[in-house]
């Protein structure tokens, strides 16, 4: 019965996708309303992205070199927020101390959006990979922080009374309760931070850069070339979604692991 379901779904789901290209097409090349300096069709973008892929002009990279530039950034800043992130959440939210004594720059630093400190960081670091890492690090950093410390908070009392009965440590508790029941939110927050790192590090390339997807589109604007800027955007969202889906792929291992 799931595996009907799942078919069907997905069939519903490749059937939206033929949907909009179909209405794209008729809107651009097949009734002529649009012309290709404003709104190329899907063949005129497919060509381009196809071409892109190998040819560096108009913007000086090939699609395969400006996405490994992206990726290397926003992944590279991604694992700093995630790795540094994640530990802190769990301590604030178990110790208090820890808690009264990092609460209030987190405070300051949570409304602040990824995108806000990119004219910072170029002032202090550059249009070079470092400002651009810092950014993307900051986008990840919060909602790690958020996530994980909102997990440990909701691990039930019940759980630690059994805990504190059979004689746990307050670390054993920390570590074989606390941790475990919260993995579920701790991994939603790890989602949601490579979401915002990947919509950040394309920001920062569109604001300064020389290399990278936000860069190629920036390029293409500036010399009206719509079917770049679109084969970008599909760069973009194809990549983003395929990340996300290996993340989630991951985190129902982790968790049916731990469950287990």
């Amino acid at each position: 019965m799931k595996k009907k379901n799942g078919g069907k779904y997905a069939a519903i789901s490749v059937l939206s996708v033929a949907l909009f290209i179909f209405v794209w097409w008729l809107v651009s090349s097949g009734l002529g309303l649009t012309t290709e300096s404003t709104l190329p069709g899907p063949d005129v973008v497919l060509k381009t992205f196809i071409k892109k892929l190998s040819d560096p002009a108009p913007d000086g990279g090939t699609m395969f070199q400006h996405i490994g530039s992206s990726l290397r950034v926003a992944m590279s800043g991604y694992l700093m927020g995630v790795v540094i992130g994640t530990p802190l959440g769990i301590l604030m939210a178990w110790y208090k101390k820890v808690d009264l004594f990092a609460r209030p720059l987190f405070d300051l630093l949570r409304p602040v959006p990824g995108i806000a400190w990119i004219p910072l960081m170029i002032i202090m670091f550059g249009i070079g990979m470092t400002s651009k890492v810092v950014t993307v690090f900051l986008a990840a950093f919060v909602p790690c922080v958020l996530n994980s410390y909102t997990g440990i908070r909701q691990t039930k009392d019940v759980h630690l009374w059994v805990g504190q009965t059979f004689g746990a440590s307050n670390w054993q508790m920390l570590t074989r309760i606390a941790v475990p029941t919260s993995l579920p939110l701790v991994m939603t927050g790890v989602r949601v931070a490579l979401g915002a790192s990947w919509t950040t590090i394309v920001a920062a390339e569109l604001l300064a850069s020389t290399k990278g997807l936000g860069f190629m589109i920036q390029q293409a604007r500036g010399i009206y070339r719509p079917d770049v800027i679109i084969a970008g955007m599909i760069a973009i969202g194809a990549i983003g979604a395929l990340l996300t889906w290996v993340l989630t792929i991951i985190e129902h291992k982790v968790v049916k692991g731990v469950k287990a």
